[in-house]
């Protein structure tokens, strides 16, 4: 196909019907040391090809236009970010490694996934040494070296950086190289989800960024260097984000020349440019349920519902007055009419939630408690815990009103009826909840980062790709507002969570492991730092005529594999 600018023959949507996660029925302890739940594969995904393969194809062209209701905002790709950054650090950069669709690790920068069977990983699981493929340059032409790899470790253990997680790396004693195309590492105590941490961290180039003594200098993340199947060409703050086929590329090179990020911040808008054609693929937020049943009768579209790795829910700030209190969140939790909102915002699309994992996921505790309805069971907890109703309805308790804010990223209706209904929920219970939403920036930048909310509506996916270790998530010490690390924005602290955590990423062995974090789902749940609302599901469309699509659990955008995306002549 030509550019967009001429007639597209629409895209042809293909998408797996699988969970994402691999059987672990058949795992070995060897395999746990290295995949934790994952099981392997030596082989390729297509972004990775031989270099005759690469010589062979054809010359990249035409273009796709990619619309997400999220704006990207960080082009760094070891700091902390959302999901359509990563969507476009996949077409960036590169990893290690990563997960395919089944949940299977795939080499990428590394020339094969190391194990203890091939040398790769000492018997006890502390040494590893990585040999790197000698064919990959930086966009600017530069070879990549271990010395990369190195850098980008040392930088997600330097203190002063904001880096997304540190907790994996912080487990790392030492790095050494072996010339030019060898990594290895050392570490201080066996680490299970080290696998998935490492597939999900996107490699940068240290003759660049050594450069500035600032590791959070935001220089690079405005003209980024990667190793990926495209380059960055540009972007326009608010509007969109350009990237070009890199022609250099060690894998298979992109069929497409250019890849364009939209950015539609109402998702009603986003899905009218869909029907017009203006872009070619919907994604992140996707098709709203409104309109999932017209969208499926649309000439030229394809569109796929998907259960994605992800949970919709409130996520509280514990620092706040009212939501530290334990027994209002209790009380708030079986006050949301959850059954509600999945059928009568999302159509019947979704279910209701009672946990962080996924029922996918291989370490969901299907023991936990249902979800549960009951306001007058809710107003009697809150009547127990001496919160008394004010003369305006609003309860009161030691001179603090039970009253506060949400916030949700602004142009999703969808969400802003779910606000709703939640705030009508809450107040017949004598809880005052005001809605505050804002535009992805702002609400993703330090508002988010430094738990300047109440709540917040939204949809994070707790694990790492596949491992269940939510250290990131719910560690005491990856609050970032404190330690300028990790996720924990609700500033949850649980000793026993910790301790629990710290030994389920000890344990090679998949049925302790389950155990483990089994334990640590009935502690968070019963702690309430979030209440879950359902089990995400994704609404996707293409045009027809695109080939190469492909819905990935394991990743956080399915724009993760564009460079196989292709017009069909």
């Amino acid at each position: 196909m030509n550019d967009h600018s001429s007639e597209l023959k629409g895209l042809h949507m293909k998408r797996t019907n699988n969970t994402g996660g691999a059987s672990i029925g058949s795992l070995t302890r060897r395999d746990a040391v290295f995949a934790g739940a994952a099981s392997f594969a030596l082989g390729s995904l297509g972004l990775v090809a031989s270099a005759d393969a690469t010589a062979q194809a054809a010359k990249p062209t035409g273009q796709a236009i990619l619309g997400f209701s999220q704006e990207v905002t960080v082009l760094h790709p070891l700091m902390t970010a959302n999901e359509v950054d990563q969507g476009v650090w996949w077409n960036l950069f590169s990893t290690l490694w990563m997960l395919d669709v089944e949940g299977k690790f795939v080499p990428m920068l590394a020339k094969a996934v190391p194990t203890v069977e091939n040398g790769g990983i000492s018997a006890d699981g502390l040494t590893w040494r990585v040999e790197l493929r000698r064919d990959v340059k930086w966009h600017d032409g530069k070879p990549m070296t271990s010395e990369d790899i190195k850098y980008s470790i040392g930088l997600m253990k330097n203190p002063a950086f904001r880096a997304r997680n540190r907790t994996a790396f912080e487990n790392i004693a030492s790095v050494g190289v072996e010339g030019d195309h060898v990594i290895t590492w050392k570490l201080k105590e066996p680490y299970a989800p080290l696998a998935s941490a490492l597939s999900w961290t996107f490699i940068v180039p240290a003759h660049i960024l050594s450069q500035n003594p600032d590791p959070n200098s935001p220089q690079f993340a405005a003209a980024p260097v990667g190793t990926g199947p495209f380059k960055f060409v540009s972007r326009k703050t608010g509007d969109h984000l350009i990237l070009e086929a890199n022609t250099n590329y060690f894998g298979k090179a992109p069929s497409l020349n250019r890849l364009i990020f939209k950015y539609v911040p109402d998702l009603n808008a986003m899905y009218t440019q869909f029907k017009t054609g203006e872009i070619d693929f919907i994604g992140l937020q996707g098709i709203p349920a409104n309109f999932y049943k017209e969208a499926t009768a649309l000439r030229g579209r394809r569109v796929h519902s998907a259960p994605k790795p992800s949970v919709e829910n409130l996520t509280l700030n514990l620092a706040h007055p009212a939501l530290g209190d334990k027994a209002v969140r209790k009380a708030l939790n079986i006050a949301i009419d959850r059954q509600s909102i999945c059928d009568l915002v999302y159509y019947g699309l979704p279910k209701p939630a009672n946990n962080y994992l996924v029922p996918s996921h291989w370490a969901f505790n299907p023991n936990l408690p249902k979800p549960e309805y009951d306001p007058k069971k809710a107003a009697a907890m809150l009547d127990q815990a001496g919160w008394v109703r004010g003369p305006d309805g609003i309860r009161v308790k030691n001179g603090v009103r039970l009253s506060f804010t949400n916030s949700t990223v602004t142009g999703n209706q969808l969400r802003a009826q779910t606000q709703q209904l939640i705030a009508d929920d809450f107040k017949k219970i004598g809880v005052e909840m005001l809605i505050k939403n804002l535009v992805a920036a702002v609400l993703w930048a330090d508002f988010w980062r430094n738990s300047e909310f109440d709540s917040l509506l939204t949809a994070p996916t707790y694990t790492i790709a596949s491992d269940p270790d939510v250290t990131h998530r719910f560690g005491s010490g990856a609050i970032p507002k404190e330690t300028k690390s990790g996720s924990n924005v609700s500033q949850y602290k649980n000793v026993g969570v910790d301790t629990l955590l710290a030994r389920g990423r000890q344990e090679y062995n998949i049925a302790k492991r389950k155990e483990i974090y089994a334990k640590v789902q009935e502690l968070i749940m019963d702690d309430l730092p979030f209440l879950p609302l359902f089990n995400s599901v994704e609404i996707e469309g293409t045009k027809d005529g695109l080939d190469g699509y492909a819905s990935n659990l394991n990743v956080l955008a399915n724009s993760w594999n564009a460079a196989n995306w292709r017009w069909k002549a």
